[in-house]
This record gives C-alpha cells, sequence and structure tokens, in this order.
C-alpha cells in the first residue's frame, strides 16, 4: 500500500515537472514566433483571436450589461437605504473591474476554447499528424502550441477591457427605463472610484488566466492517448483543470494585492 501511494506521488511530482517544462517551452516558442512565424502559423493565430475574441466578444458585453446592471440597482436600492450610495460607484468599480471581469471573461474562453484547442491537438495526435509534423521538421509546439497561446492569451486581455467598458458605461442607460439617474453624476462619481491599481490586477489577472487557459488546453492535447476515445476526454481534462487553476490564481492574486 505505501509503495503505491510513494508511486502515486512520485509520478505525480514528475508530471509537475514535466508540466512546468512544457510551460517554459511554450513560452520560449511564443517568443520566438514573435520574432519569425511562417505565414501558415500566423493564419493559426489570427483563427485563434477569430474565435476566441471576435466570435465571443456579444456574449461578454451582454454579461457586461447584464452583470452592471443588476450591480447598479440592487445596489444603489441598498446602499441608498443606508445613507451610503457613493459606495455603489465603488462596488461596481471592483467588481466588475477587478473581480468579476477578468475571471467570468476567462470562464467563458475556457467553455469555448480550451474545450476546442485539447480536442483539436488530441485528434492531430490520434491521427499521427504530430508524427508528420516532427518527421518534416515541424516543431508541433512553435507550429500548432505558440500560436494559441498568444491568441488565447491576447484573446483574454481584450476581452476583460470590453467586459470592464461594456460593464462600467452601458448599465446607466438600461437603468433609465426602470429608475432614472443623472448620468453626469453618474460618470464622475464612478472615474473618481477607479484605482490604477484596480486597473493593474485586472490586466495581470487576464493575462495570467489567458497563459493558464493555453497551456493547460495545449499540454492535454498534446498528452492524449492513441485512441479515439482520447479525443474527448482530452477537452474534458483540460476544462476540469484550468478551473481549478484559474480559481486557485485568483484567489492567490487577489490575497497578494491585499498584502501589498
Amino acid at each position: 500500500m505505501f509503495h503505491k501511494i510513494g508511486l502515486s506521488v512520485r509520478n505525480r511530482f514528475s508530471l509537475l515537472i514535466y508540466a512546468l517544462g512544457y510551460i517554459g517551452r511554450l513560452i520560449t516558442a511564443s517568443f520566438l514566433f514573435l520574432i519569425h512565424a511562417k505565414k501558415a502559423s500566423r493564419k493559426i493565430l489570427v483563427m485563434q483571436l477569430l474565435f476566441t475574441f471576435v466570435e465571443a466578444l456579444p456574449i461578454c458585453c451582454i454579461l457586461a450589461i447584464g452583470i452592471g446592471t443588476s450591480i447598479l440597482l440592487l445596489g444603489n436600492n441598498f446602499l441608498l437605504s443606508i445613507g451610503q450610495a457613493n459606495l455603489t460607484y465603488t462596488l461596481m468599480a471592483l467588481i466588475i473591474v477587478r473581480e468579476f471581469g477578468p475571471i467570468l471573461v476567462a470562464f467563458v474562453v475556457t467553455a469555448r476554447s480550451a474545450t476546442a484547442i485539447a480536442t483539436e491537438i488530441s485528434s492531430n495526435v490520434v491521427n499521427h499528424e504530430i508524427e508528420a509534423y516532427i518527421a518534416t521538421g515541424i516543431d508541433p509546439i512553435s507550429h500548432l502550441a505558440a500560436p494559441r497561446f498568444l491568441g488565447v492569451t491576447l484573446s483574454t486581455f481584450f476581452l476583460s477591457i470590453y467586459f470592464s467598458i461594456f460593464g462600467l458605461i452601458f448599465p446607466v442607460f438600461v437603468v433609465q427605463f426602470i429608475t432614472p439617474v443623472n448620468i453626469g453624476d453618474y460618470f464622475n462619481n464612478l472615474f473618481s472610484s477607479i484605482e490604477i491599481k484596480m486597473v493593474f490586477i485586472s490586466i495581470l489577472k487576464s493575462l495570467i488566466f489567458g497563459m493558464l487557459i493555453s497551456s493547460s488546453a495545449t499540454f492535454y492535447g498534446f498528452n492524449s492517448g492513441r485512441a479515439s476515445t482520447e479525443i474527448p476526454l482530452a477537452g474534458l481534462r483540460a476544462v476540469s483543470s484550468v478551473f481549478i487553476l484559474i480559481i486557485l490564481a485568483d484567489a492567490f492574486i487577489t490575497v497578494l494585492s491585499y498584502i501589498l
């Protein structure tokens, strides 16, 4: 029994070391991709940006407007009843920009792109296309993983920006049909509540979440089995691991920001 436990711990440790090495190799390949990328690889990057950023933009904007409107209505009514109506703008900026924006965008990107990337790469493994790339002198990480790493990371970053913009600006126009709010006072109070540190944390979270999503999706895609039944399993493993990593990273960054 103890021998099996020792083997399990050793295997997990080896997997962790392998994963860290893969991430380092992926980051290096992504940096080199920016310097001298081939036309076929650039096309993969463009298609990844189209799928992850452009096609997911309407979903994120609708989510942002809905959440921002709910916070404005509920927060304003409650805080007004206790004489702290000005805290509504701080609450909106904190939730939309710093907390909900990056993590909700990361969840949307994970649900759409992590599954697609993992299953696509795992299907390449099953169909022996990865071996064909290697046989012709093409590095699969540089050609397949690096553009997806950059595409998902940039998409998560830009989607977080749009989420914050739509979640802060448009709710005031929506609530005019329910409870009229002075638009000038709203924007003055809102912009004065947004801090540089808050924006910096939002950017940091979006970039780290994008890196976690893309690296995990490509990692599980490359490490799938040879059977066709492994293709959907690669997507499931990628999504489940990404959700855990995002929650842990979000908690770590949030706690660290309060300490510092």
